[in-house]
């Protein structure tokens, strides 16, 4: 597999974190750059991690996980979408989701690279340099997260609780997107 097919798996693969830390950004408008960098941090260790995991595992873990990834990641999505359309109505010093916590950035980045440990099943199947593939997903991940979470803060700063409104909502679809894409 080239280089040029990695980077374009990686892009797509980084789509979903792209929108929960734009919704991060949007929802935490106030944050710095230690802490985007730290979020950006998790979603592109994860998108690294989850496809070398299902690499070593094979088509073992395929048959398993397959018929409930779509699951999974739609509660988890649903789940912090809703916390955060609640929080979107409560005053600044009432919010209490806190994207910085070990327990909601490990539950975001599960919930996106989901998709990646199926990915890396397929890779096992390939010809491929996986240290070089896995590497090009985390660190293309992470770029285009850094950048979500600032496009996000950008929206958050000029509209505020609209933009938290749409970051919910935004989870809950892509919730709702990965749930029908397996089901349909």
């Amino acid at each position: 597999m080239s280089l040029l097919n990695i980077l374009f798996i990686a892009i797509a693969l980084s789509f979903d974190a792209m929108a929960v830390a734009a919704a991060n950004g949007a929802h935490h408008h106030q944050m710095g750059a230690k802490k985007a960098l730290k979020i950006a941090f998790y979603f592109g260790f994860f998108q690294f991690l989850m496809p070398l995991i299902g690499y070593i595992l094979g088509f073992g873990l395929i048959q398993f996980i397959s018929g409930v990834d779509h699951w999974i990641a739609f509660f988890l999505l649903v789940i912090l979408g809703i916390k955060m359309l609640v929080e979107s109505f409560k005053k600044e010093e009432e919010k209490k989701i806190d994207i910085h916590s070990f327990k909601i950035l490990l539950t975001q980045s599960i919930a996106t690279s989901i998709d990646a440990l199926i990915i890396g099943v397929t890779l096992a199947l390939l010809p491929v340099n996986i240290w070089l593939s896995v590497s090009i997903i985390g660190l293309t991940t992470f770029i285009l997260s850094l950048i979500s979470i600032y496009i996000g803060k950008k929206c958050g700063e000029k509209w505020g609780k609209k933009a938290e409104i749409i970051g919910g909502l935004v989870l809950i679809s892509i919730g709702l997107k990965i749930l029908l894409e397996h089901i349909l």
